[in-house]
């Protein structure tokens, strides 16, 4: 590891003092010599190498210390080296100069008496006095000079005796270890500052800092960009000079304790924080940390879809939408049409015609297809869990709350689209809260004080008679108005008993695919599969060839196979009341107009009202046109 710790010895005695007790020491610093006039050059040289302590001795170190921002360390002179030079002097001798710094010298004068020697402190502020003053002490009769080399230097071209005040070991091993522990705690300052400077550098937010006179002291990458001004241009100058922050400066006047808010810096707007620099209790700066209110919603909107758990993707196309009849080429028409707008669409349908395929598939054709999708059956869970799955709650807000809270799924489908199925049966209080939602586009969640803004489309869909609901109470009117922007009306598979087809043969594909042989479907089966009623559409349809594909051993679905399956599945075709198909048409006509009026229309309990199954009824009456 290159040493941190350089030792300067202005003389070549104090440099072999120094390389002995380093070596004794087993430490590593660097070793120069060099005395006032080229001691400025080595100093420069150790500094760029990157030392972080110098040691020196003298005007050396004072010169080194006035010349660099590095800590410089001296070479102390002890009264014990001043003593040990003055007994080298004989007894007697005219009077003895010692020139130094106060801290130094200061009382060498009671040394005399002890030694019989005449001695006389010659105190310097700074080395540039010492010639002016050695001369003004040779002039009041001072022969002998003894001091560091700069002074013995300049003494002896006067013509007057000098002698070098040596430091003993003990100050340079003093020395050494006093370097040793600043050093090291630069280096860890350094490390620290490195560490926050980087943090500075690579925030996200922009961060200005100024001190107490409203002098820019810190200015990042970010507020560059946000600002459009280098660092450079702006350090050091002013508040009002190149950046405007009249809050700032309201702070560090006392005006303000902190402030947050919305404000325009040039074409941006930021969400800006503002708060004093204290120590001890005494205003000495203030900071601004600011943030673009787009790279703002950027960021949520990334952060939110990493929220989204697996299975918030929609997968369907409105392609996957199989038939060849007009209704349903009609229905893909539209539904394109309204993938390219937000506005919310309600889709009526019965149960299994297939609403959150074509839900998926707008989602799919519109501009947030690469946001998430998030679907919920609102009559799959009672109202105390329902609200909270889809507005969220905040820790506590109720007993059993999932620690830390949880976001609800608007949140979740933020950028992206929602499908709220069986909205029909969302509770009446529910609605008050969608409504709003909808309204304001933000959620409030469940013990939460703050609003969180949503973007999100929503598609709602049902099998229930919503206008018959909202006239008896069990649907806000304003709310359906809301959802049933764009209706999406889908029929039910006995209205386009022609993509029976296609939707078999399509299905025979997907479950025959695993199989060694394909399964095809005849076309004398085609034809008993379109007389049957399919109550429960086209799902109903999917898993009654699911299970044909799979119990025939042949490559061919008959009409026989057909027939027996439907039977099995309690839908005979051929069932019927012997009593009621006796009757002549008028009288039949007469009959289940009277039981469907009874009724209210519902043919499954006129079929059964009746003796007969929901498949004749329905062939009864369109045999009669009914």
């Amino acid at each position: 590891m290159q040493s941190k710790i350089a030792i300067i010895a202005p003389y070549s005695e104090l440099r072999m003092d120094i390389e002995a007790v380093v070596k004794e020491l087993g430490v590593n610093v660097l070793i120069f010599e060099g005395d006032a006039e080229n001691g400025y050059s080595v100093a420069r040289q150790a500094v760029a190498d990157g030392v972080e302590v110098i040691i020196s001795r003298g005007g050396t170190a004072r010169l080194i210390r006035s010349s660099f921002p590095i800590p410089v360390i001296d070479i102390e002179v002890s009264a014990y080296d001043i003593i040990r030079c003055l007994t080298e002097i004989a007894a007697g001798c005219e009077a003895v100069g010692i020139v130094g710094f106060s801290n130094i010298v200061y009382g060498s004068e009671k040394l005399g008496p002890l030694l019989r020697l005449n001695v006389k402190e010659i105190i310097v502020e700074s080395m540039d006095e010492v010639p002016s003053k050695i001369t003004e002490a040779a002039s009041e009769g001072v022969s002998f000079i003894i001091g560091d080399v700069i002074s013995v230097n300049y003494a002896r071209r006067l013509g007057l005796k000098a002698q070098l005040i040596v430091s003993g070991k003990e100050a340079i091993v003093k020395a050494i270890y006093h370097a040793m522990t600043i050093a090291e705690v630069r280096i860890r300052e350094r490390e620290q500052y490195e560490l926050v400077q980087m943090v500075v550098d690579h925030s996200s937010d922009g961060i200005i800092a100024v001190d107490k006179d409203e002098r820019i002291t810190l200015f990042n990458p970010i507020a560059e960009k946000i600002y459009g001004v280098l660092s450079s241009e702006v350090m050091g100058l002013k508040l009002g000079e190149r950046v405007s922050s009249p809050q700032l400066s309201k702070i560090l006047q006392g005006q303000l304790r902190e402030l947050s808010d919305l404000q325009k810096i040039g074409d941006k707007t930021v969400v800006m924080q503002q708060y004093p620099i204290k120590v001890h209790g005494r205003t000495c700066g203030a900071v601004s940390n600011f943030r673009d209110v787009t790279e703002l919603q950027r960021l949520e909107k990334i952060v939110r879809q990493k929220l989204n758990t697996k299975g918030l993707v929609a997968t369907k196309q409105l392609d996957d939408l199989v038939g060849t009849s007009e209704v349903i080429h009609e229905l893909k028409t539209k539904a394109k049409k309204f993938a390219s707008v937000d506005s919310t669409i309600f889709i009526v349908g019965e149960s299994g015609t297939g609403k959150e395929i074509v839900a998926q598939g707008i989602h799919n054709a519109s501009q947030r297809a690469k946001g998430p999708f998030v679907a919920i059956n609102c009559a799959a869970l009672p109202e105390s869990l329902l609200e909270g799955e889809l507005f969220g709650y905040e820790e506590g807000a109720f007993t059993g709350a999932k620690k830390g809270g949880k976001s609800g799924l608007f949140e979740l489908a933020h950028c992206g689209t929602i499908f709220l199925d069986e909205i029909g049966e969302m509770p009446i209080l529910l609605q008050s809260r969608l409504l709003r939602v909808l309204q304001e586009r933000s959620v409030l969640r469940i013990g939460g004080q703050g609003i969180v803004p949503i973007d999100v489309r929503v598609i709602s869909a049902t099998n229930r008679n919503i206008a018959s609901l909202v006239k008896k109470g069990l649907f806000r009117e304003d709310l359906f108005y809301r959802l049933n922007i764009l209706p999406i009306h889908i029929p039910p598979l006995r209205e386009r008993i022609e993509d029976v087809s296609s939707l078999a043969e399509a299905f025979c594909k997907k479950y025959s695919s695993g199989k060694l042989q394909t399964t095809v479907v005849s076309s004398e089966a085609i034809q008993v599969l379109k007389r049957y009623q399919w109550p429960g559409n086209v799902r109903e349809l999917q898993h009654f060839m699911e299970r044909l594909v799979l119990l025939c051993d042949d490559k061919v679905i008959d009409a026989s196979m057909v027939e027996k399956a439907l039977c099995e599945n309690g839908s005979c075709l051929e069932e019927a009341d012997v009593s009621l198909l006796k009757l002549e048409d008028n009288s039949i006509l007469t009959i289940v107009n009277q039981v469907l009026k009874e009724e209210n229309q519902n043919r499954d309990r006129t079929a059964k009202r009746l003796g007969i199954s929901r498949t004749t009824l329905w062939r009864r009456l369109k045999e009669l046109q009914l």
